[in-house]
């Protein structure tokens, strides 16, 4: 099966605890170490099987492949890549049962991360899924006062929570941008400083 590296945890001898976002489930795997083994990394895209038949409280990670990305070797696509596919470790770590939207939006993600600008990706990418989770308020009423915002400036807080700019007193995006943003999961008319303060609100947290 194929799946997304979401977190490693190493452990003695240099094993590994691994987690494995997978189009159904997520797997949290034990790596023995071992030279004929590959390298894999957070965000490593892999085909693997897991081995349950051990006395463990804990499967087997075996057979790793490595699917590699095109953009692999460009230092900022894999580092902005990374910090995104941590976040999804933090948000469905206690997740009981999974949708494939979470493996095929990652998947989607991965095909488009050098085709733009990564951070415009990896931000769309989390409108999708506010959406999925019924948590994309793009009625703007402010999240702190409660009452509509009727300017042509938004300020976002973490989970794009709309608000007013005086109540939050923070970087303010125009409504244009965002309704563009919210309706059809498109940052065309956001800006860069808009994009790079969207991306460190992402960081956050999903």
């Amino acid at each position: 099966m194929q799946g997304f590296i979401l977190n490693l945890n190493r452990v003695k001898d240099e094993d590994l605890i691994v987690t494995i976002l997978s189009r159904n489930n997520l797997d949290t795997l034990y790596r023995f170490y071992g030279a004929r083994h590959g390298v894999i990394n957070l965000g490593f895209k892999i085909d693997y099987e897991k081995d349950s038949s051990s006395k463990s409280t804990i499967g087997r990670l075996k057979d790793v492949i490595h699917i590699g990305f095109k953009w692999i070797n460009d230092y900022k696509l894999l580092k902005n890549w990374q910090d995104f596919a941590a976040l999804f470790y933090k948000h469905l770590k206690d997740t009981d049962t999974l949708d494939p939207f979470y493996f095929e939006l990652l998947d989607s993600a991965s095909q488009n991360w050098n085709k733009q600008n990564s951070k415009r990706v990896a931000i769309e990418s989390y409108v999708k899924l506010l959406e999925h989770e019924g948590r994309l308020h793009n009625e703007f009423e402010c999240f702190l006062c409660a009452s509509s915002i009727i300017e042509d400036d938004i300020s976002l807080l973490r989970a794009f929570l709309p608000t007013h700019k005086i109540c939050s007193h923070t970087f303010s995006i125009k409504k244009s941008a965002l309704n563009e943003l919210f309706q059809n999961k498109s940052t065309l008319f956001l800006n860069n400083n808009e994009v790079d303060r969207l991306w460190y609100i992402l960081l956050e947290g999903l």
